[in-house]
């Protein structure tokens, strides 16, 4: 991954990013250890101040609600960075199980435009 593909995520979108990570790391109901460094290998491209890496830790340890990863939430101009960081997190571990790979499948279906 490469800075400028994040340059133009406000904060709002930076932390709505990293949830959605999170959310697909706990695809298959575990965060491996591959997925959780991807995932602050990330915060750290993104400069995340202290809070939100904070906030970020604790989506690891457990997975954001179900209402606060809505695809239709995404702009629609991120929906391919979206996209291409769930398929990254979800390959992350070298593992796709049948929940990540049915997770993608309806992440994609529901983003704006898909």
């Amino acid at each position: 991954m490469v800075r400028s593909q994040f340059a133009s995520l406000d904060e709002e979108d930076r932390l709505r990013l990293l949830r959605f990570m999170c959310s697909f790391a706990w695809a298959d109901l575990s965060v491996s250890e591959s997925e959780r460094g991807l995932v602050n290998r990330l915060g750290v491209q993104l400069d995340l101040t202290a809070d939100e890496r904070e906030q970020v830790e604790e989506w690891l340890r457990i997975p954001p609600p179900p209402e606060d990863v809505d695809p239709t939430d995404i702009p629609a101009e991120h929906r391919q960075l979206f996209l291409d960081v769930a398929l990254q997190t979800v390959g992350a571990d070298g593992h796709l199980s049948d929940q990540e790979l049915e997770t993608l499948q309806l992440f994609e279906k529901l983003l704006p435009g898909g």
